[in-house]
């Protein structure tokens, strides 16, 4: 598996942690061993810049997914398929707030926003109920079993 972190932000960020993080939950995932992984960490401003092109938004927000080649999940019965997975943006200030305000660590919020974010790049969405409650519990499965090895 190709995994790439950048560190664009100008805040110390884990990049092995990262690394890690993100190759545990793409195993899980059974995403193909050669699939590719972009990760790269931006200050406010430039998230603000990519949440108002690509996604109509206003303001930094904490995590984006730009899926490439719509890789999904392999299941137990089939070969996962192979290619780039896709581009994730973090913005560790946006981040670091988060976590004041859910009484956890910057680093833990990172890795929240990190399994969202390759949840989202999988094909995973939040908007409707039966969504939400499938991405946020397979989410919290995640970090609870990467926490936990």
């Amino acid at each position: 598996m190709s995994i790439e972190v950048l560190n664009e932000s100008g805040q110390p960020l884990d990049v092995d942690g990262l690394v890690g993080l993100s190759r545990f939950v793409l195993e899980r995932m059974r995403v193909h061993p050669l699939a590719e992984l972009c990760i790269k960490a931006v200050d406010e401003d430039t998230m603000t810049g990519l949440n108002e092109k690509w996604m109509e938004g206003t303001g930094p927000t904490d995590v984006l997914a730009f899926p490439m080649d719509e890789l999904r999940p392999g299941l137990a019965n089939e070969e996962p398929e192979e290619g780039i997975l896709g581009d994730l943006m973090l913005c560790p200030t946006i981040a670091e707030k988060q976590a004041v305000t859910a009484g956890h660590s910057t680093e833990a919020e990172l890795e929240l926003l990190t399994v969202h974010g390759i949840l989202h790049l999988l094909g995973y969405d939040h908007a409707e109920p039966e969504e939400h409650a499938e991405m946020f519990g397979l989410q919290d499965r995640l970090l609870e079993e990467w926490r936990s090895s």
